[in-house]
């Protein structure tokens, strides 16, 4: 079962964009702005990303309040 929530990290490079690219691909939505940092040597990223559509506990918890 895909997780509804993913935070990918790593850096700022092809293979970055790659990962994120095809978690799009499988329906995942990108949550809120990309984080950067540097870590001396290159660019970090992290990129949250959410699988929309996706019932599980957590969302029947939430609709119930």
């Amino acid at each position: 079962m895909p997780l509804r929530y993913r935070l990918i990290t790593g850096p700022d490079d092809a293979d970055f964009c790659a990962r994120i690219s095809g978690l799009l691909d499988q329906g995942y939505r990108l949550y809120g702005s990309p984080a950067l940092t540097f870590n001396g040597e290159r660019v970090i990223a992290a990129q949250a990303l959410v699988l929309p559509n996706s019932a599980g506990p957590e969302a029947s918890e939430g609709s119930a309040r």
